[in-house]
């Protein structure tokens, strides 16, 4: 985890969100303040991940990739003018350590690392997809958790449903990796993770689905493009060719009996003429 600097005062990563006032929120450590650099009155940031130039807040509808967590986002983020460098506001201001969390009463202290490490990605504990760039990690164990994640509650009021929606119990070690057994309200799948659910009326968000109600997604409307998995691609061409291969095999056996068939045929008519 290297230093980092981000030139605006602290705030709850949830602080943004439909949060009824029983919601356990997040306790955030301090950061860095206007000494580093300092924010401007508009908001503008000098960020540890883009030293380069300042970002500065927007609200747009459209769909973007943060280049912190590397995922998408639409509607709020902070932006570069200059080279459209963009973030997650939750990720530009995300802090550098998060002290007991609702999602993980285990242990006290989730910190912030930049990029995942070691050989294989590490999955999110809380909506079950890989982590590829910011994240919160537990300093004790292998919990591993997005900051959009990390922005979420056991208790939220999500658009998609009239009631407040809690999240249901970890259903395993590795609650992310345990596959549900419901069909989502929303995307109407089966996944693993974690799911948020309305016992009285029976309705199931997926903690993943849930995290597009974060990110802007589910409020404009936008759907980011599926990414399909090299090794899914490729073994998608090896069973194409092969089917390929065992269907041009069988053509040919078949036209080769075909023939045959035709040949004794036309043998037996001359015998019978003579």
């Amino acid at each position: 985890m290297s230093s980092r600097s981000v030139s605006m005062k602290p705030r709850n990563l949830s602080g943004k969100l439909p949060l009824s006032e029983d919601t356990d929120l997040p306790q955030t450590s301090q950061q860095n303040e206007a000494g580093d650099g300092g924010g401007g009155d508009d908001g503008e940031i000098v960020h540890f991940s883009h030293p380069e130039h300042r970002l500065a807040p927007f609200d747009f509808p459209y769909l973007f990739m943060c280049m912190g967590c590397r995922e998408y986002g639409a509607g709020k983020r902070f932006m570069c003018q200059i080279c459209g460098f963009q973030l997650h506001d939750f990720c530009a201001l995300a802090p550098p350590s998060l002290h007991d969390h609702p999602f993980h009463p285990k242990h006290q202290h989730l910190l912030f690392f930049e990029k995942p490490g070691g050989f294989l990605r590490c999955k999110c504990d809380v909506c079950g997809k890989a982590v590829k760039g910011f994240s919160f990690r537990c300093a004790c164990c292998s919990f591993d958790v997005h900051p959009c994640c990390a922005a979420m509650t056991r208790r939220m009021e999500f658009p998609a449903h009239s009631h407040p929606l809690l999240l249901a119990p970890d259903s395993g070690a590795a609650g992310a990796g345990v596959a549900t057994s419901f069909v989502c309200q929303v995307c109407r799948r089966r996944r693993s993770g974690r799911v948020y659910q309305c016992m009285p009326c029976g309705y199931y968000l997926h903690a993943k689905c849930a995290k597009d109600m974060v990110n802007g997604l589910y409020e404009h409307g936008v759907v980011p493009p599926e990414r399909s998995n090299p090794l899914v691609a490729v073994a998608k061409v090896t069973i194409n060719a092969l089917f390929g291969v065992i269907g041009g095999l069988i053509e040919g056996i078949g036209e080769g009996i075909g023939e045959a068939f035709v040949e004794n045929i036309g043998r037996s008519r001359g015998r019978s003429f003579r």
